[in-house]
C-alpha cells in the first residue's frame, strides 16, 4: 500500500494497469483486442436477482458466476441488464465494427449469438453446433453495424438431450487506441464498513483489477478505516495497488477532486483517467471492466458513467439518462425514452423483456460511478468546491459546454441506497439548494424571474406545510448564494456546520423511533390525502388563512410518507409524518409566529435576490477559472503544488 504524503510529488512509482489486449494477436488475425466484457451468469452477492445477468427460460441450469450448466431440454438467455452487449451505445460513440465471442464448452449443446433492433425485435447473428466437446474454445464474432438508434446482443445456450457447460466467456473489441491508465478514487466519510466492502469486492477480483492501476481511498472521516482489523488484510491483498489518503472533511466534491488532481499532477503523459466510486455501494467489479473498456475505445474523450440500481430493490433500475433544470433546482429528469425505476425482470405490454433497446443520450451521470478522462480535467478544470450536491452535475453541463459527452452505459452498475428512501427534510438540502443556484449562474441565463418564482413556490409550500427548518435552510442557501463565491473559500466546510446548526432549532427536523409516539393512539389515526387540488393557487390561500385564524381540519393525525403533500399536511394543527427512510417519524406543530417570523425574513431575502441576483451571477462566472484551478484545490488541500 501507497501512503500519499502531503504533496504532489508520489514518493513511489505508481503501478500501471495491466495491459488487457489479448497477448496471442494471431488469435485475432493480428489485430490485439481489448476485453470490453466478460459473461457472467451469477451476480456479485446473493443479495441480488441472478436474473439480472442470465435467465433459464426454460429446462434446468445450475448458475455459477463465470460458468453455467444446462441439463437436457434447456435453454438459457443473457438476455439481461449485466448479460447484454449494448451495441447501440458502441456504434454510436466508437469506432469498433465487431465484437468477437469467446467462450469454453463442455459437452454438447448449441450456442447463438443473438441481437436485436430497436422495436426488441431478434435476430440471430450467428450460430454454433457442439457435440460431446470437452474445454473447446468457441468462437462467436458479430459486426456492430445496424444498431445506432437502438439495439444490442446477447449469448442463447440449449440443449435437447445432452448436457452442456459454458465459462469463461469474454467480449472483446478490436483496440482502437492506445488503453489509457485509469485510477479508481474512493470518497469516504465515517462509512468505514461501507467502504472496506467496496474494497473487498474489488481485491476479490483480481481480473477485474488488470483494467485500473491504483485504487486510492481519500478518507475525509473520523472513523477511518485503517482502524478497522481487516483493513491491513485488504491492503495486504492490493498491495501497491492501494493508496490511502487522510484529509479534512471537504466533502464528496473535495475528496473525487483528490483523486483527479493526484492522478493527474506532473506531465500529462503521466496522467491517468480516473473512475470515482462511492464508497457505500454494493459494488459488481464488472463495472471496472466495462467502463474502462468503453472510455478507451471512444472517439473523443467522453465521460463514462454507471447506472445506479436501487439498493433497497436490486432489480429496479434508478433511471437510465437524466437531465437538469438548474433555474427550478429540479434534478434527476429523464431523457424522454429514458428508463426511470424500471423493473427490470418485468415485461413490456409486449411480454418482452424490459431492458434499455433504444439509445438515450444522457445530460450527466452521478458520481456513485464515473470514469473521467484526463484529457477533460485538462481541458475544462477541476470540479467546483461545492462540499457536495451538484457537484457532478455542474461538471457534467461544464463538460458539454467544453464539447464533451457524457454516456450513461447500460450493464455497466451499481447498487446504491435508494434515492426515494430519502427524506428531502435533511441538512444536506443547503447544498442541493445553494449549489443549484451557482450552477444556474454558471450554465443558463439566469432568469431571476423564474428562479424566484421557483423559490417562492418552494418556500410558500414548506412554511404551509409545518417545515420550518427546511424553510430556514432555502433561506440561508439563497443568502450564503448572494454572498458571491467567496462562500466557497473553504471549500464549504463552515456552512456544513453552520447549517446543521440552524436546523437544530427546529423541532420537525428530528426524526424520533415511532415508540417514542406517546399521544393517545385516537389522535393518531392515520388520515390519508385526498385527490391534489384543482387550483392549487387558491388551496394555499385557503391554508394561509387557517394559518392566520387559528383554524384546522385535523387537530392531530398519522400521515403516511406518501401522503405527507404540502396541501394535505397544512390542514392539521399537528401532523406526525412518517420519515421517507420508515425507520422513524417527525412531529410537525403548527406555529402561526415562528411562519411570519420566516415569511418577514423571505421578504428582504427575496427583494435581495431580485436586485442583486443578476450581479451575483456574473461574479461566479467571473471567478470560475480560479475557483476550479488547480492551484486553488491546493490551497485547499494544505498542499505545495
Amino acid at each position: 500500500m501507497l501512503r500519499i504524503p502531503e504533496s504532489t510529488s508520489p514518493a513511489t512509482e505508481t503501478p500501471a494497469a495491466t495491459d488487457r489486449a489479448v497477448p496471442d494477436p494471431s488469435e485475432d488475425n493480428g489485430r490485439p483486442a481489448l476485453t470490453a466484457q466478460r459473461g457472467l451468469f451469477f451476480g456479485p452477492s446473493a443479495l441480488v436477482p441472478e436474473d439480472l445477468y442470465s435467465i433459464v427460460e426454460k429446462g434446468a441450469a445450475r448458475r455459477e458466476r463465470t460458468s453455467v450448466t444446462l441439463d437436457p431440454s434447456t435453454r438459457v438467455s443473457t438476455n439481461t441488464y449485466f448479460g447484454r452487449f449494448h451495441a447501440t451505445y458502441w456504434q454510436r460513440w466508437t469506432d469498433v465494427s465487431s465484437i468477437e465471442v469467446r467462450a469454453v464448452v463442455t459437452g454438447t449443446g448449441r450456442l447463438r449469438l443473438m441481437a436485436s433492433d430497436t422495436n426488441k425485435v431478434w435476430r440471430i447473428v450467428e450460430a454454433h453446433d457442439v457435440r460431446d466437446a470437452d474445454g473447446s474454445t468457441i468462437r462467436l464474432t458479430g459486426p456492430v453495424d445496424r444498431f445506432v438508434d437502438g439495439g444490442g446482443m446477447w449469448l442463447e445456450f440449449t440443449t435437447e438431450t445432452g448436457h452442456l457447460t459454458v465459462s469463461d466467456v469474454t467480449w472483446t473489441v478490436p483496440v482502437t487506441r492506445r488503453v489509457p491508465r485509469t485510477d479508481v478514487v474512493i470518497c469516504t466519510y465515517n462509512r468505514a464498513e461501507d467502504c472496506l466492502n467496496t474494497l473487498q469486492a474489488m481485491a476479490s477480483d483480481p481480473d477485474a483489477l488488470t483494467s485500473v492501476g491504483t485504487v486510492q481511498v481519500v478518507d475525509q472521516g473520523s472513523d477511518p478505516i485503517e482502524s478497522r482489523p481487516r483493513f491491513a488484510e485488504i491492503a495486504e491483498a492490493l498491495g501497491e495497488r492501494l493508496r490511502y489518503v487522510r484529509q479534512p472533511n471537504l466533502g464528496g466534491a473535495g475528496g473525487f477532486t483528490r483523486g483527479l488532481f493526484d492522478a493527474t499532477a506532473g506531465e500529462p503523459a503521466d496522467h491517468a483517467d480516473v473512475l470515482l466510486m462511492d464508497d457505500d455501494v454494493l459494488l459488481d467489479p464488472e463495472i471496472l471492466i466495462r467502463l474502462t473498456a468503453f472510455a478507451a475505445s471512444t472517439r473523443h474523450p467522453t465521460i463514462v458513467g454507471g447506472q445506479m440500481l436501487n439498493l433497497l430493490h436490486p432489480a429496479h433500475l434508478h433511471i437510465s439518462a437524466e437531465y437538469a433544470e438548474p433555474e427550478l433546482l429540479q434534478v434527476g429528469m429523464p431523457v424522454p425514452g429514458a428508463l426511470k425505476e424500471a423493473y427490470l425482470l418485468g415485461t413490456d405490454e409486449r411480454q418482452l423483456p424490459i431492458n434499455q433497446e433504444r439509445r438515450v443520450d444522457t445530460e450527466y451521470n452521478g458520481w456513485w460511478s464515473c470514469l473521467i478522462p484526463a484529457a477533460i480535467v485538462r481541458a475544462i478544470g477541476y470540479p467546483l468546491p461545492l462540499f457536495f450536491q451538484w457537484d457532478d452535475i455542474e461538471y457534467g453541463y461544464r463538460a458539454r459546454s467544453h464539447g464533451f459527452p457524457t454516456v450513461a452505459l447500460p450493464g455497466a452498475g451499481v447498487w446504491h441506497a435508494d434515492f426515494g428512501w430519502k427524506d428531502w427534510d435533511e441538512w444536506h438540502r443547503y447544498f442541493n439548494m445553494r449549489n443549484g443556484l451557482i450552477t444556474a449562474a454558471l450554465h443558463t441565463d439566469f432568469s431571476v424571474r423564474r428562479l424566484t418564482r421557483r423559490l417562492g413556490q418552494l418556500l410558500s409550500q414548506y412554511v404551509i406545510s409545518m417545515q420550518y427548518g427546511l424553510s430556514a435552510t432555502l433561506l440561508q442557501a439563497m443568502e450564503d448564494f448572494l454572498d458571491g463565491p467567496e462562500i466557497l473559500r473553504d471549500g464549504s466546510a463552515a456552512a456544513a456546520a453552520e447549517i446543521r446548526r440552524i436546523r437544530s432549532r427546529y423541532a420537525e427536523t428530528a426524526m424520533h423511533p415511532v415508540s417514542e409516539v406517546h399521544d393517545d393512539f385516537r389522535d393518531l389515526q392515520v388520515v390519508r390525502a385526498a385527490n391534489p387540488p384543482g387550483h392549487e393557487r387558491l388551496t394555499w390561500l385557503k391554508r394561509a388563512a387557517y394559518l392566520l385564524t387559528d383554524r384546522s381540519v385535523h387537530r392531530s393525525g398519522f400521515v403516511p410518507a406518501g401522503d405527507a403533500h404540502w396541501w394535505h399536511v397544512s390542514t392539521f394543527e399537528r401532523a406526525v409524518v412518517t420519515d421517507m427512510s420508515e425507520q422513524g417519524i417527525r412531529v410537525r406543530t403548527r406555529d402561526k409566529d415562528v411562519a411570519l417570523q420566516l415569511t418577514k425574513r423571505a421578504a428582504g431575502t427575496f427583494r435581495r435576490f431580485v436586485s442583486e441576483g443578476p450581479a451575483v451571477a456574473q461574479r461566479y462566472r467571473a471567478e470560475m477559472g480560479n475557483l476550479t484551478s488547480r492551484d486553488n484545490w491546493a490551497r485547499l488541500y494544505g498542499l505545495d503544488d
